[in-house]
């Protein structure tokens, strides 16, 4: 299976321990923490070795497929993104952009790389993705890729340490593809 997806401005590769004086701060910073459901705040690296050990395994159990986004041509860290079996058999997808490089379109593009895969290598015919209601920049780049609402539930958010309203939407191979071929 692909390990390494690149984009005209990214490349994407599972995250390696190398990557952690770079993530900390980044899924560190609370305006980032505060938009994902499974990150803590503060976030240390003792946090970041448990997710390496744990994306490791999952990724060899077929289950989750995390992948660090990096900027080429000089691989800076920047972020992460991944596809994910939820416990009711659908693959949801995420990402994350630290706040230097957010509005740059970063996230739009990695997350198409990543649905590429998805679509492409799990052979999955549907997506889901769900976005915090304090957070329309996520909502917008799930619509531009051609998400669809599907309604909306409370999630826990970890860093907050409470339950949050998420907006969940889907993508169709067919809706991927109309969208890509446009």
């Amino acid at each position: 299976m692909t390990t390494r997806l690149e984009t005209e401005r990214l490349l994407l590769r599972p995250p390696e321990r190398s990557d952690i004086p770079a993530l900390v701060p980044l899924i560190g910073d609370w305006e980032v923490a505060k938009n994902l459901s499974r990150v803590p705040y503060p976030y240390t690296e003792e946090d970041a070795y448990s997710f390496f050990d744990q994306a490791r395994e999952r990724r060899a159990s077929g289950t989750d497929f995390n992948f660090a986004i990096l900027l080429k041509p000089d691989e800076r860290y920047i972020g992460g993104c991944g596809v994910h079996l939820r416990d009711n058999g659908e693959w949801e997808f995420g990402y994350w952009i630290g706040k230097p490089c957010w509005r740059s379109g970063y996230a739009t593009e990695a997350a198409r790389r990543l649905l590429e895969f998805a679509f492409e290598e799990l052979k999955t015919e549907a997506l889901t993705a769900g976005w915090f209601s304090g957070n329309p920049a996520s909502g917008h780049i799930l619509e531009k890729l051609g998400c669809t609402r599907i309604g909306s539930e409370e999630r826990e958010c970890r860093s907050r340490g409470h339950a949050v309203r998420c907006n969940m939407m889907v993508l169709t191979r067919e809706a991927f593809q109309l969208r890509q071929a446009a």
